[in-house]
């Protein structure tokens, strides 16, 4: 996942979306809507691996904690997270 431009929620839950279902992918636009995506009702099953580039710009405009929360979730869902 392309990360240079996530600079709020919004473009979290896009970059999130386009990374695993495509351009105009939807996985959810808040952080219960991605847990519930990331269960395989949507045609995607864990596990599987997320690479998230450019995580620290995401880190300076929502802060560590909503990134690790994001981490966290997809994590505890089966998904490899891989953070560069």
């Amino acid at each position: 996942m392309d990360g240079r431009n996530i600079t709020d929620r919004a473009g979290l839950y896009c970059a999130i979306g386009e990374a695993l279902r495509g351009p105009s992918g939807y996985f959810g636009s808040t952080l219960g809507a991605l847990r519930d995506c990331l269960r395989g009702e949507f045609g995607l099953t864990p596990p599987f691996t997320l690479n998230w580039q450019s995580v620290n710009t995401a880190r300076t405009h929502l802060g560590d904690s909503y990134v690790e929360e994001i981490v966290s979730t997809t994590r505890f869902a089966g998904v490899s997270v891989d953070l560069d």
